[in-house]
């Protein structure tokens, strides 16, 4: 689990960097600093979805995800749970929960934080998850800089959630197929989207909410598989 451990000391290092940095800066350059991060967001969700729509077997997968997870999400009231979770760690910082379900979808679920820990359990190649941890330093210093040291909370999330895919690598590798994957980071991208909408104030969307959506691709494939097992 060193990649793991890696990324997760990353994600820490980072947002103590960015912390510190947004003390010395003045309101207007931290509101540059949230527009940036919306933006990013914005940019980083639409490329997962427009990727992830070019390899999509079931177009319309997506559509389902997010009504039923939204559904779930809303009936269990995660967002709420999730805002009352953090303010009673962090009342000092506005808007951490914003940020801190922002990088969780930035720092989890990507490509990178699932294939990374399987390839590390069963090959021993820290590759994917070096890369990722270059990539959520850069990230986590930005959000840092503008939710403050909260971001670093994102990192125990990444650890336990890294640490269950090393775990369970063996019965994960042959079911996380491209096709799976594919769906996975459609549905992703629009979370990540949802977050970025929320930081620019353009429409404010309960993303914690939204999401069980990630876990209906799964469900559906596994379904698939077993209604193909059945029929042969």
């Amino acid at each position: 689990m060193i990649g793991t451990i890696a990324n997760t000391a990353a994600i820490v290092l980072g947002s103590a960097i960015g912390s510190a940095a947004k003390r010395g800066l003045g309101e207007k350059y931290q509101d540059v600093l949230f527009m940036a991060m919306g933006l990013a967001a914005l940019g980083l969700g639409t490329n997962s979805i427009v990727n992830g729509m070019a390899d999509s077997v079931y177009p319309v997968l997506f559509i389902a995800s997010l009504a039923v997870g939204g559904v779930i999400g809303t009936a269990l009231d995660l967002n709420g749970r999730f805002d009352r979770f953090v303010s009673k760690r962090s009342k000092s910082e506005a808007n951490l929960s914003q940020g801190l379900s922002t990088a969780i979808m930035l720092f989890c679920f990507g490509a990178l934080s699932i294939i990374g820990p399987i390839n590390s359990a069963l090959y021993g190649d820290e590759t994917f998850l070096l890369t990722n941890a270059t990539l959520d330093l850069v990230t986590s210093m930005v959000l840092a800089s503008s939710f403050g040291i909260g971001i670093a909370l994102a990192a125990v999330v990444l650890f336990c959630w890294q640490g269950a895919i090393y775990l369970l690598a063996a019965q994960l590798a042959p079911f996380l197929t491209a096709d799976l994957m594919a769906e996975i980071t459609v549905v992703g991208g629009f979370l990540i989207l949802a977050s970025g909408l929320g930081i620019l104030k353009v429409k404010e969307i309960p993303v914690m909410n939204l999401l069980p959506a990630l876990a209906v691709p799964p469900v559906w494939f596994l379904g698939v598989q077993l209604v193909g097992s059945f029929a042969a």
